[in-house]
Parts: C-alpha cells; sequence; structure tokens
C-alpha cells in the first residue's frame, strides 16, 4: 500500500516517524515552504525526519496549487495522510487517492469542530478532550469517524502537553488502522448530528489578559497560549509583556483593583519565585515572563523587577 504525506506541524511526526519504521512505503512528504511556514505556531522541520527514511520531501506554497497537484498525481497513492496542516483539500486533492485521504481533528468530534481545538478546549476549562482519525471531505471537520481516543485535560497541562497526548494518539491509530486498510477493511461512521458553531480561528491579539477575569480564566488564557503559540499578552509601562508561565492561587481576596501588581514572592528554589497579581476575584502568580526587549524574566531576575501599583494593563 503506497501512502502520500501532508503536514507541517509538530503533531504530525511520531506518526510518520513510526509508520515509515514499520515500513510503509511513503511516496513523498508535502509540507510548507519556509515562508508560507512563518508565523504558524508548532510548526516542525518534516525534513529531519524523512532524511533516514530516504523519504523526498516537497515544500510548497498551498497544496491546491498546480505545482502541488502534479506532485500528488505522480505519487499515485493509495491512501494520503494529512496530519497538522490547516488548509483545506480541495475536492480535485481529496479525489486523488486510490481508497481516500486520512485526517485527524483534536477533539472528540463532533465536539469542538473548528480552528485550535485544543487552545479553546483549556481556554473554556473543559475537563476532557481527544483526537479523532477521520476520512477527509471537503467541509470542515465533517467526514466518517474511523477512531478516536479521549484523554484528560488536568489543570497541570497546557497546550503543549495536550498536543503532545494528540501526537501519540495520531501514531497509536494510524498504527492500528493502516493495517486494516491494507487488507481492504471498510472503516468509518458518519459522525452524530451537531448544530454547535465551528470553533473560530485564534490570532496574537486575542491572548491579551483582561485581568477583570477570575484567576482561573487567566490561568487557563495562560496555560491554552503558551509556547509554541504567541503567548498571553498584557501591557507593563505602556510596552507588551508576554506571560508564559502562571500558578493559579487559591481564592485570595486581595481588595486591590485586577491588574494592580502585589509584588514579589521569592523563595530559595528559582522555580518558586515570581510576581503576584491580582484578579478579578484574587491573584496569580506570575512565574515567567517577556518584556519588550525579548528578555524572559524567571527566578530572582523576575521577583526583582519593580512592577509598581499601576503597573498592568487594566489596573485601576
Amino acid at each position: 500500500m503506497k501512502l502520500g504525506w501532508i503536514g507541517i506541524h509538530e503533531e504530525g511526526i511520531p506518526a510518520l516517524d513510526a509508520v515509515c519504521s514499520a515500513g510503509y512505503q511513503v511516496q513523498g512528504v508535502m509540507t510548507l515552504a519556509k515562508e508560507a511556514a512563518t508565523g504558524r505556531a508548532g510548526s516542525a522541520c518534516y525534513a529531519d525526519i524523512c532524511r533516514p527514511y530516504h523519504v523526498p520531501v516537497y515544500e510548497v506554497g498551498h497544496v491546491n496549487d498546480d505545482r502541488s497537484l502534479e506532485i500528488l498525481k505522480a505519487w499515485d497513492c493509495d491512501v494520503l495522510v494529512v496530519l497538522g496542516w490547516g488548509q483545506i483539500l480541495s475536492p480535485e486533492v481529496l479525489r486523488l487517492p486510490k481508497i481516500g485521504a486520512v485526517g485527524a481533528h483534536a477533539s472528540l468530534l463532533p465536539r469542538n469542530r473548528g480552528s485550535a481545538p485544543v487552545n479553546w478546549a483549556i481556554i473554556n476549562g473543559e475537563a476532557q478532550t481527544g483526537n479523532s482519525l477521520i476520512w477527509l471531505v471537503p467541509d470542515v471537520d465533517a467526514g466518517d469517524v474511523i477512531d478516536q481516543r479521549s484523554f484528560p485535560i488536568s489543570s497541570y497541562d497546557t497546550c503543549r502537553t495536550i498536543y503532545d497526548a494528540v501526537a501519540e494518539s495520531n501514531r497509536d491509530m494510524l498504527l492500528s488502522v493502516l493495517p486494516k486498510l491494507a487488507d481492504g477493511v471498510i472503516l468509518g461512521s458518519a459522525q452524530p448530528e451537531s448544530d454547535a458553531p465551528l470553533l473560530p480561528r485564534r490570532r496574537p491579539r486575542d491572548g491579551a489578559i483582561d485581568w477583570q477575569n477570575s484567576t482561573s480564566q487567566i490561568y487557563n488564557l495562560i496555560r491554552a497560549v503558551t509556547r509554541p503559540y504567541p503567548g498571553a499578552t498584557t501591557e507593563f509601562r505602556g510596552q507588551a509583556l508576554k506571560i508564559w508561565t502562571a500558578a493559579a492561587m487559591p481564592e485570595l481576596k486581595t481588595g486591590l483593583p485586577p491588574g494592580t501588581p502585589i509584588g514579589p514572592v521569592r523563595s530559595p528554589r528559582p522555580e518558586g519565585c515570581g510576581q503576584l497579581v491580582a484578579t478579578g476575584d484574587g491573584a496569580i502568580l506570575i512565574l515567567e515572563a517577556e518584556d519588550g526587549l525579548g528578555r524572559v524574566l524567571t527566578g530572582r531576575e523576575l521577583c526583582e523587577q519593580n512592577w509598581t501599583q499601576r503597573g498592568l494593563a487594566n489596573a485601576a
């Protein structure tokens, strides 16, 4: 069985490595050219994985352009695997593989169709998410479900740890499904009907912290858009400040306006140091921040910053 592969995000790397290692015939990997991939969070270099397996890599601007179509036709593949891509495949592309095009969506479909499902699940405080392997169709995240895996979202998870679980499930589901497809087994069942709207795209500006929100809402936002995403942002003395890591505090009534820096929290252990900031219902401890000069501040260095009263956006 001949496979074609399309991907740019890190979530597809373990699956590609495992499929190549298992001896499947991968005709080639299509990924985004550097200029097209710039600014895409979680982008990975697929050439590094392909090189040891002697799998050719093709860099393109868009999967549906003429050059991409020529490459895909030349592969003459049975199954086209599309993981961590982001561009909707045209009907012409979807007709090329003999068996079909397989993709994945990082949610338990039909729940959380649309963009950035992992980030939204954390932002919304969901306790569980998962990953769905589906047959790709021209509509968004609407194909028949081949397999699904679920996993919890704990209060300690970030977008990185959940995407690690997504990547592992991509690998496990594909390794389970490909032998069945090679044997001619027909897989997949229609998704249940859902009237839920598609999740909207997220942009860097959507990471702005509203200090009027509760501690849990701010904590969820910070861990949902931390690396490899652009980070949660606020303003400090008129300049942008990124917040990469924080700790949610227990109920703590400060009586201070939201966004007011309360003061440094010191510890002999660097990871325990930070700056305490008032929120809409309490306080949150900032453990890692990046200033306007690109300096990442943690530990004692962060503690010794003069985060004076009225220093952050939304402070009264």
